[in-house]
């Protein structure tokens, strides 16, 4: 069990063992409906709202929409929970609704991205990794492989937590590094990756940002080309599918930021200061852990069940 993990059980155990008054608290999210990351994330916020007897709410605009998820922020403030859970992945765009938050006096907890900016805005606390810092670990790992020549693919333009994944990993790799933007969609993935292949032999690498969306299509177009062995894929979060080509040695590694947790924790936090004023004194990093092949097939069956 990680500190991470202990964390969560530590907070559970301590809602469950003293009831209280139900609170709600608001969860508002940039993930985009067909991410199956967010979707473990929403698990994490279930299991939260079960174990502390709060009333939550999950919400998220429908693209990546930085007008529409301000929105979401101020109809949040305006119903004036007992805490609100926020991603942040642009502060410029999502700023203003979030001190307008903390300015109400509703205590705001971020979770995801933001970690750079959390504070300044007024918020009590960060979950999540630091974006660059992680970015930075899987480059220097990917780096000692023998990598020389990567891209970086980045499916969610504008995400500025994707970009400083994609600046991280271009510092720890230190080789030659191209950014290769697509869509929220795993075919468009797949083709661009497998044109970069063919259009530049010496690519050796290829660091994805999401592994269902990126990851698992990267991993075809390298077989596609029939590189497989040859280059190293590796990429932000899981998925069962991407965690099984680790563990068969068709893929480098995974970066496990332990999203349940980001998930889980805020509410868990929020439910405890709002009944008993207790919260953290500071942010709780959730990852980066890279999942290797060693550990990958331990981590399959947790990933298919929508928990890692």
């Amino acid at each position: 069990m990680t500190k991470f993990t202990y964390t969560a059980a530590l907070v559970a155990g301590m809602t469950v063992a003293a009831p209280a008054l139900a609170q709600d608290i608001l969860v508002v999210v940039h993930g985009q409906a067909n991410d199956p990351f967010w979707s473990v994330v929403k698990n994490g916020v279930d299991k939260a709202a079960e174990d502390t007897g709060a009333n939550v709410d999950f919400r998220s605009p429908e693209t990546f929409d930085m007008v529409q998820m301000s929105q979401l922020i101020d109809a949040a403030v305006n119903q004036e929970p007992d805490g609100l859970v926020v991603s942040i992945p642009d502060a410029d765009a999502l700023g203003p609704s979030i001190e307008r938050a903390v300015q109400a006096g509703i205590p705001v907890i971020s979770m995801n991205s933001g970690s750079d900016v959390s504070k300044e805005l007024g918020a009590l606390l960060h979950v999540g990794q630091d974006e660059f810092t992680a970015g930075k670990v899987a480059g220097e790992r990917l780096a000692e492989m023998g990598g020389q020549v990567g891209i970086c693919v980045n499916q969610e333009v504008g995400n500025v937590a994707l970009d400083q994944r994609c600046e991280g990993f271009a510092e720890g790799f230190g080789g030659e590094v191209e950014v290769i933007p697509t869509r929220n969609d795993p075919a468009e993935v797949q083709s661009k990756v497998q044109a970069a292949l063919e259009s530049n032999p010496d690519i050796d690498t290829v660091m994805g940002l999401g592994a269902s969306l990126v990851g698992e299509p990267a991993v075809a177009a390298v077989e596609a080309v029939g590189r497989t062995g040859e280059v190293n894929v590796a990429t932000f979060d899981l998925s069962a599918n991407f965690l099984e080509s680790v563990a068969e040695g068709n893929a480098a590694f995974a970066i496990d930021q332990q999203q349940f947790l980001q998930g889980y924790l805020p509410v868990a936090f929020l439910a405890l200061n709002a009944n008993y004023g207790l919260v953290p004194g500071g942010n709780v990093p959730s990852g980066p852990n890279l999942i290797t092949q060693d550990k990958a097939a331990q981590v399959v069956e947790l990933s298919a069940q929508g928990i890692r």
